[in-house]
């Protein structure tokens, strides 16, 4: 990570142009998306920024985010500009003051969660790549079986790609879906105003899709995973019309997906996540082959 004191000073002063005298600074060091993430003390208050260096991946998430603050707006931070400056790429965002949701079961942020993951998916995706696009073009679970055979031994892994293969077109849509929802992406604010952040992945989907990942780290956070099902279908607007077999399938893509990247990239937390995702979808496929007999 680079601090704020070490960017190039055209960079410095490209960022104060925007937000006027800085009084103080405090570096975040947290993150893996990004190069510089800090908090600026101004006249006007705070500002987060973050900055990328080089064109790279992590470049294009971060100008995802500031397409995401404009299509959610208020639920979003607000982007107060962003700017290429030679190699860099820096924005500044509205800062938002907050804690994370906690989504343990019984917790009364639980409430509040389901609320914005309703309005979240009133948010048209207007002019982003669709999931089914997105989605549709790799088969994650042949490629584990090529890469990885350690990975998937014990799996059925043709029956694990014919779930996956169904989730495309089930996701498709035309709502703005964040795709990394979890409970360090919510932020509550001392108003109980609730903001969510870090936009890097988002996509047009359908309105149950980010509910489907909410159910994920329900699970991760101790709940059942029939609970958290059961908890979703009860509070989400959008389950009202999503069946076993969506959650199957995206149950058995996700953990083909996470599975490959924490064999091929192996980042903080992937591990943890590919097993999360494994051991949600052994459970929902178990499931599915359950109700398939009855």
């Amino acid at each position: 990570m680079t601090t704020w004191h070490e960017l190039p000073e055209q960079v410095r002063d490209a960022v104060q142009w925007h937000v006027g005298p800085i009084s103080a600074d405090t570096d975040i060091t947290t993150g893996r998306n990004s190069d510089l993430a800090a908090v600026l003390y101004t006249r006007a208050g705070r500002v987060f920024v973050k900055g990328v260096e080089g064109v790279s991946r992590r470049m294009r998430f971060l100008r995802n985010e500031t397409t995401a603050g404009q299509l959610a707006a208020g639920l979003a931070p607000a982007v107060m500009f962003a700017e290429d400056i030679g190699e860099w790429l820096v924005v500044g965002f509205e800062y938002v003051p907050g804690r994370p949701a906690d989504l343990s079961p019984g917790s009364p942020d639980l409430p509040i969660v389901a609320e914005v993951v309703d309005r979240l998916g009133e948010f048209p995706a207007t002019g982003l790549r669709s999931l089914r696009d997105r989605w549709g073009t790799v088969d994650w679970w042949g490629r584990l079986a090529e890469q990885a055979p350690d990975v998937v031994h014990g799996w059925d892994v043709a029956v694990m790609r014919q779930w996956a293969a169904r989730l495309p077109a089930l996701a498709d849509g035309d709502r703005l879906a964040h795709t990394d929802l979890h409970g360090d992406q919510f932020r509550i604010g001392p108003d109980d105003r609730v903001h969510v952040i870090d936009w890097g992945f988002p996509g047009a989907a359908a309105p149950w899709v980010d509910g489907a990942y909410l159910v994920l780290r329900l699970v991760e956070t101790g709940h059942e995973p029939g609970a958290a099902e059961a908890w979703a279908d009860a509070n989400l607007s959008a389950f009202a019309d999503v069946t076993g077999d969506h959650l199957t399938s995206f149950a058995a893509y996700l953990a083909g997906m996470w599975s490959h990247w924490a064999v091929t990239k192996n980042g903080p937390g992937m591990q943890h996540r590919a097993r999360l995702a494994r051991d949600y979808a052994a459970w929902r496929t178990e499931t599915a082959s359950v109700q398939a007999r009855r």
